[in-house]
C-alpha cells in the first residue's frame, strides 16, 4: 500500500480542475433503490417510450454470437445503409458512440485555445462543456425571449476574426423551439467570411430529434444546405425515435474533406459491433418511426390541453419532450417532489432556467400518471 498520496492535481490539466461533469438523468433502478418503491417511470431522458424497433432487436438476436469479434471499424454497412436511406456518397457521412462523441471529435479536431465558439445560452450543455475541454473560449448569445427561441441574426453579430465555429440545435434541447428553413438559409447565407481562416465558420447543427420535428411544416431539412455550405456539420442519433440509446450511436454528414479529418482522430471500433447492426435495421423500419411520431403528436396534444387547464405556462415544442415553468416551485424542488411520487422528471437549474423542468413525452397511461401528480402537487399548494 502506498504510503504518500500522490499530488496529481499538479499534472491535471489546468482546464479540467475545475470541469463539472455532465450530470445525467437518474436511472429508474437508481430511484427505485434511494426511495424504496417499487413501480417508477422515467420521463427524464427524451427516450422513446414504445422502445426500440423490432428490426433492431432481431438484428442483435441474429448477431449476438459474434461479439467477440471486433466490430467493423469503418461501420461501412450503417454507413452504407444510411448513404442509401439518405442518397449521400458515403465519403460524406461520419459515425460515432452518440452525439456526445460527435461534439468531442468536432471540438477535439477544431477547437485551440485561441478560438471563440458561438453557442445560444439555454442549448445543449455538452457544446459548452466540449468548448471548455478545449480551453477555447464560448461565446454565449441570448435567445430570443419571446418562445425561447434560438436567435440566429444574434449568433451572426457574435462573431468576431477569432470565431471558428457556431453550434445550432434544430430543434434545441431543452427548450423544444425550432428555426425555419427560412430562418436557417438566411443565416447559413449571411455568415461571414473570417479573413483570419479565408473560410466562413464553421456550423454544427444538431438534428437529434429530427425525425420529430419532420411533423412541423416548415422545419427544414439540413441536408439540403449542405450543397453550397462545406462549412456545414449535421448530425442525429439513434438515441430518440429509434429507441437505441443504451447502444450509443450516432451519424452525421458533412464535406468530404472533414469527413476524412474526423475519420483520422475518432477512436478505432467507436461503434460496437451490435450497435452497427441495430442502427443499420433501424433506419430501414418505417413503421416505427410512423408509430412514434403519432404517439408524439397525440400526446403533446393531450399535455398541452392538460397544462392549460392547471394555467400552468409551457413551451410548444417539435421535439418528443415537452418544456414548463415548475411555478410556484424551483424547479430543483418540483424535480424532488415528483422523484418521491415514481416519476423522474428533469430540472433546469444546469441550462440556466431554474423555474423551468423538461418531462419526457410517455405512453399515455404515463402521460396520465404525470398529470395526476402534478395537479396534485398543485392543488395541495394553491389550498
Amino acid at each position: 500500500m502506498l504510503n504518500k498520496k500522490m499530488k496529481i492535481t499538479k499534472i491535471v490539466r489546468k482546464v479540467c480542475k475545475d470541469f463539472e461533469p455532465y450530470i445525467a438523468g437518474k436511472s429508474i433502478n437508481t430511484i427505485k433503490r434511494e426511495f424504496g418503491l417499487e413501480s417508477v417511470i422515467k420521463l427524464a431522458s427524451n427516450e422513446n417510450p414504445l422502445g426500440a424497433s423490432k428490426k433492431a432487436l432481431e438484428a442483435i438476436k441474429s448477431n449476438f454470437e459474434d461479439i467477440f469479434f471486433y466490430p467493423d471499424s469503418n461501420s461501412y454497412y450503417l454507413k452504407k445503409t444510411l448513404s442509401e436511406t439518405y442518397n449521400l456518397p458515403i465519403k460524406n457521412i461520419f459515425t460515432a458512440a452518440g452525439g456526445d462523441e460527435i461534439i468531442e471529435l468536432i471540438a477535439k479536431l477544431f477547437f485551440n485555445h485561441e478560438d471563440e465558439i458561438v453557442i445560444s445560452k439555454h442549448s445543449f450543455i455538452r457544446y459548452a462543456m466540449a468548448v471548455k475541454l478545449m480551453d477555447s473560449k464560448a461565446v454565449i448569445v441570448p435567445m430570443k425571449e419571446e418562445g425561447l427561441t434560438y436567435d440566429l441574426m444574434a449568433l451572426l453579430g457574435a462573431c468576431t476574426k477569432k470565431t471558428k465555429a457556431i453550434f445550432v440545435t434544430n430543434p434545441n434541447n431543452p427548450t423544444g423551439t425550432y428555426n425555419t428553413k427560412s430562418e436557417l438559409l438566411e443565416f447559413l447565407s449571411d455568415l461571414p467570411l473570417n479573413d483570419k481562416f479565408g473560410i466562413k465558420p464553421l456550423v454544427v447543427l444538431d438534428e437529434a430529434y429530427f425525425e420529430y420535428a419532420l411533423l412541423e411544416k416548415d422545419y427544414p431539412n439540413g441536408l439540403d444546405f449542405l450543397k453550397g455550405n462545406p462549412n456545414l456539420i449535421v448530425f442525429r442519433t439513434f438515441s430518440k425515435i429509434y429507441g437505441l440509446a443504451g447502444l450509443r450511436v450516432g451519424y452525421g454528414f458533412a464535406d468530404e474533406e472533414v469527413v476524412d479529418y474526423i475519420e483520422r482522430i475518432r477512436p478505432p471500433f467507436n461503434v460496437n459491433f451490435l450497435a452497427q447492426v441495430a442502427a443499420a435495421a433501424a433506419i430501414l423500419d418505417k413503421e416505427q418511426v410512423e408509430k412514434s411520431q403519432k404517439l408524439v403528436k397525440e400526446e403533446k396534444k393531450y399535455l398541452y390541453k392538460e397544462f392549460e387547464k392547471l394555467k400552468v405556462k409551457y413551451i410548444n415544442s417539435a421535439a418528443n419532450f415537452v418544456l414548463f415553468s415548475s411555478l410556484p416551485f424551483k424547479g430543483k424542488e418540483l424535480f424532488g417532489k415528483f422523484l418521491k411520487e415514481g416519476i423522474i422528471l428533469r430540472s433546469m437549474d444546469e441550462y440556466e432556467l431554474p423555474y423551468y423542468v423538461r418531462v419526457t413525452i410517455g405512453t399515455h397511461k404515463e402521460n396520465e400518471l404525470f398529470v395526476e401528480k402534478l395537479k396534485k402537487l398543485i392543488n395541495l399548494n394553491r389550498n
